[in-house]
């Protein structure tokens, strides 16, 4: 894998989480400490992120250095709903387990 492709993998899953989170290139680059126009370089693979600066990004998204670093699998985003869930109150968490725990069920049924 050559510099290239690792910035663009890198900035395909910064924008993807930054816009899971919310947040506009403008708000997300002055919560970072860069200009909105280096934000748009580095999410299109222009450009790399120095290792602070992917720390900086890493931390506001609440997201696994290795969530920004991969590639995506072709796997289930187990890690990816693990984050999600973490960030619920208790009382959110309680309802999405108690949605998931009926939806298995359902799929349990489905399969008989």
């Amino acid at each position: 894998m050559d510099k290239k492709e690792i910035n663009q993998i890198v900035g395909t899953n910064i924008k993807r989480e930054r816009e899971k989170a919310g947040y506009t290139q403008e708000r997300f680059s002055e919560m970072i400490g860069i200009g909105a126009k280096s934000l748009s370089a580095v999410e299109r693979g222009v450009v790399g992120v120095s290792l602070t600066t992917l720390i900086r990004i890493c931390e506001l998204l609440s997201v696994s250095t290795g969530t920004i670093l991969l590639a995506p699998s072709a796997k289930n985003d187990l890690q990816g709903i693990t984050e999600q869930l973490e960030h619920l109150s208790p009382e959110q968490f309680e309802i999405a387990r108690s949605i998931l725990c009926k939806l298995m069920e359902a799929f349990s049924c489905s399969e008989k």
